[in-house]
């Protein structure tokens, strides 16, 4: 079948709206009519070079839809199910997923390959193999994509806000929940407010947090992370240090989440400063895969016993974190409404990703045409 695709070919160019042939589902793959899908910064690492994938590439990974069809060996989905696609697949089978952490799927190895599971193409212009993100590919109106990277949900829940929990929104909640485990009560710093941030302040706030401190370059975001639970809203690192040492008389906060688009090694000893004895930092955000820079004040680890955490999906299970997010989010607990800022169709991608850049959306979502 043939169908629209946004296609990035080069570092610093531009998404490229083409039509491309799909090959049906392989063994193990399913067919999904993608309705929406998110615009994450981690969309845009592949442009600048700080996240390394082969070319031409269908980006996308926050993706919700329809299964059209299935192939051999798929026995939880039928054509028809509702779907969200989950970025980091999840076996079910392997040591991590049979532990608890479906995040940590050995499947994941195959996230940067740009091909299927099995090391071949299902998308092609011509002749020529197109490379897909994250085994997903969600700027496209449809998608081959593994069973494992599927989540059945509700038929009555709204795809164009579905679609935020397969990647920002689940890790940013994660992120506090999960890996800083904010308890009630707790102070927490949340460093970036976009996609993911929005989840982090969320995460936070509904763990029971009785500060939660939001910061960004962008004033104007202001009302928008107070809307989703921020208690107080700063613009540097310095007046969250600041903010925190006031909050607390001193014992500063009990946990920092970085969330910011790039980080930048000079960030993580500006977290640390924040943090009381015994607090967390939260490392979420994606750092230039060859940025070694950071700077960090080795005995405060052992003498403060502070924590440098890593984050990954915000240690989430997939299978049983989008289904229960989404109970919350018909609770009226997760603003998933409230986290979307402006729509787009696939032929604004560029646009889209300008206006995320320049700081104008917290979460700018794709609606596909069929």
């Amino acid at each position: 079948m043939k169908m629209d695709a946004a296609v990035l070919s080069e570092i610093n160019g531009d998404w490229s709206i083409e039509q491309v042939d799909l090959d049906p589902p392989q063994e193990g793959e399913v067919l999904v009519s993608f309705e929406a899908t998110g615009l994450c910064h981690s969309d845009h690492h592949p442009r600048t070079g700080d996240f390394p994938v082969p070319f031409p590439v269908i980006g996308g990974h926050e993706g919700a839809g329809i299964v059209q069809e299935v192939g051999p060996g798929v026995r939880d989905l039928k054509p028809g199910d509702h779907v969200v696609a989950s970025f980091l697949p999840a076996c079910g089978k392997c040591r991590w997923c049979a532990s608890g952490q479906q995040n940590l799927c050995d499947l994941g190895a195959m996230l940067l390959a740009g091909t299927q599971l099995d090391g071949t193409f299902r998308r092609h212009i011509g002749d020529q193999g197109i490379y897909v993100a994250l085994l997903l590919g969600t700027f496209a109106q449809y998608g081959v994509v593994s069973d494992a990277s599927l989540v059945k949900i509700d038929d009555d829940l709204p795809l164009n806000r579905a679609c935020l929990l397969g990647c920002g929104i689940t890790t940013g909640w994660g992120s506090a929940v999960n890996t800083a485990e904010v308890a009630p009560g707790d102070t927490v710093v949340v460093i970036g407010v976009g996609g993911v941030g929005a989840g982090a302040i969320q995460g936070a706030r509904i763990a029971g947090a009785a500060h939660i401190i939001a910061v960004d370059l962008v004033a104007e975001k202001s009302a928008k992370a107070t809307e989703l639970g921020a208690t107080h809203f700063v613009t540097s690192f310095e007046e969250a240090t600041a903010l925190a040492a006031e909050l607390t008389k001193g014992v500063m906060a009990d946990s920092a989440i970085l969330t910011v688009g790039l980080v930048e090694g000079q960030m993580i000893g500006s977290a640390l400063d924040m943090v009381r004895k015994g607090g967390a930092v939260v490392l979420t955000g994606i750092a230039s895969m060859t940025d070694v820079t950071p700077t960090l004040p080795m005995a405060m680890f052992t003498l403060f016993q502070k924590r440098l955490l890593g984050s990954l999906y915000g240690e989430a299970n997939p299978r049983a974190d989008i289904p229960k997010l989404l109970s919350l989010y018909r609770d009226g607990q997760l603003l998933l409404d409230e986290s979307v800022t402006t729509e787009y169709k696939l032929g604004d991608i560029n646009v889209a990703f300008d206006d995320m850049l320049a700081g104008h959306n917290i979460r700018g979502v794709i609606l596909h045409d069929h």
